[in-house]
């Protein structure tokens, strides 16, 4: 018999089936998706959020627990749970050592990438990379590995894991480790999570999903169905404005527009309806796509002018571009005296300091709603640029309630053999919003501590 099961492709996935192989463990992964699609949203990724007390290698500065810590905190709301976060935030200090082991290789943060060169070390050759080290390594120390493997539901004997089910194959297991991510590509589930508006209209009818298709919800609804306790809200996730162009499925990190804090937003009414500069790119990105989902039609219209030019990643897709503000309305399809009455009030407001992207600056707006707290500038210099933008999921924060050694909690007592790892249990974390790379930190710290628990679970298994 199988000593760990591993139900899941993704980085929780690999670092769970790496850690329990390591531990002498016999381990067989089932990704659902084929080979040329495996890694789940990690595939898509570029960086993992990392806690450091000093300069080390492709980290500049230091970025202590506790500045961490309240960053979490900030973009949560409070929403987290603390002892879990610290768990994670204390583990990014010290995995990469164990991830160069297993063929995965750092980099520098590239010019533009989100004020992130003291808190974030980037994948050379991003997720895609790095989900191929894990694979190759988890190959050469024995774990074997199968694709097109969607398992449908779990035999469970009480909250002891028994057996997972593949049609009518059975894989039985002395421990599982569930790793196979939220549910943002089950698009009617989505719907039903979000219902209706006050206009009648489905918001997740307009969503687009930055990462695989291939993430259903399919265990975490039979996971819930079966007792698992549940954490998170159905409506929370990681949701970034992203190119209205952008594909349904799979579009990723290149679907980003990152130039909103350097200009204003609008809605399809032509108004503004968020503060553009509360915080800096990497804290605040992740709220932009709730705030669309918010908006009539789903979407909203990132403006700037020809300052801002130079200052952010480059869209791939260019966007409208006008000589004036009027033709860039009418490109747009907005209301033209609507939007010329936003941009001249907010021009109106500005009270320009000294402009400086990198930091929080002292260029803000006064007397106008919602103000822009910092990079107010007038849009005042031709061309004009505007982008559409829709809500863009990256994963659901619902999922199943863990404790510190990843088990799996049915009616508040862990399971001995079924352990979460990853975005079916990132709601621990994460009860909303989100910071750059923090959901790799939170993948890899559990993924990590599932491998081993499960692996010691089903070891003591067999001594017993």
């Amino acid at each position: 018999m199988l000593d760990v099961l591993v139900i899941g492709g993704g980085n929780a996935a690999l670092c769970a089936a790496l850690m329990a192989r390591e531990a002498g463990a016999r381990v067989l992964v089932l990704e659902s998706a084929p080979k040329e699609w495996r890694g789940g949203n990690s595939q898509h990724t570029r960086n993992l959020r990392c806690m450091h007390d000093a300069p080390q290698d492709v980290l500049v500065d230091a970025y202590p627990e506790e500045e961490f810590w309240q960053d979490l905190l900030k973009v949560t709301g409070g929403r987290t749970n603390e002892q879990l976060a610290r768990l994670v935030i204390r583990a990014s200090s010290t995995c990469r050592d164990w991830m160069r082991k297993h063929g995965v290789r750092f980099q520098p943060s590239l010019s533009g990438t989100l004020h992130v060169a003291r808190t974030n070390a980037f994948f050379m050759g991003g997720g895609k990379a790095l989900m191929n080290a894990y694979y190759r390594s988890a190959e050469n120390l024995g774990v074997e590995i199968r694709y097109n493997a969607t398992v449908d539901s779990l035999e469970m004997d009480g909250d002891r894991f028994v057996a997972a089910r593949i049609g009518n194959e059975r894989i039985p297991a002395r421990t599982c480790v569930v790793a196979s991510g939220g549910f943002e590509s089950n698009l009617a589930w989505m719907r039903e999570a979000w219902g209706q508006n006050e206009a009648g209209e489905w918001p997740a009818d307009n969503f687009l999903i930055r990462g695989t298709r291939y993430n259903q919800g399919t265990l975490l609804k039979f996971l819930l169905g079966a007792g698992a306790d549940p954490i998170g809200d159905p409506t929370q996730s990681h949701c970034v404005a992203i190119d209205a162009r952008a594909p349904l499925y799979d579009g990723g990190i290149c679907t980003r527009v990152d130039c909103v804090s350097l200009g204003i937003m609008v809605n399809r009414d032509a108004v503004r309806f968020y503060d553009e500069g509360e915080d800096f790119w990497p804290k605040r990105y992740a709220i932009w796509g709730r705030l669309v989902a918010q908006q009539p039609g789903q979407i909203g219209y990132s403006i700037i002018d020809a300052k801002s030019i130079g200052r952010f990643m480059p869209p791939v897709f260019p966007g409208e571009k006008a000589a004036t503000l009027p033709e860039l309305a009418r490109k747009l399809g907005l209301d033209e005296a609507v939007f010329m009455k936003t941009v001249n009030e907010f021009n109106a407001a500005c009270r320009v300091g000294t402009f400086d992207h990198a930091v929080l600056d002292d260029c803000h707006t006064e007397g106008v709603q919602p103000p822009k707290t910092h990079w107010a500038r007038p849009l005042d210099t031709a061309p004009f640029y505007a982008y559409a933008l829709r809500p863009g999921i990256t994963f659901t924060y619902l999922g199943v309630k863990v404790d510190e050694t990843a088990a799996v909690h049915f009616g508040g007592k862990a399971s001995k053999n079924l352990f979460a790892a990853g975005e079916i249990m990132a709601g621990n974390v994460l009860g909303q919003g989100y910071t750059a790379g923090v959901g790799m930190s939170i993948g890899t710290a559990f993924g990590r501590i599932a491998g081993l628990q499960a692996a010691a679970a089903a070891l003591s298994s067999l001594q017993g």
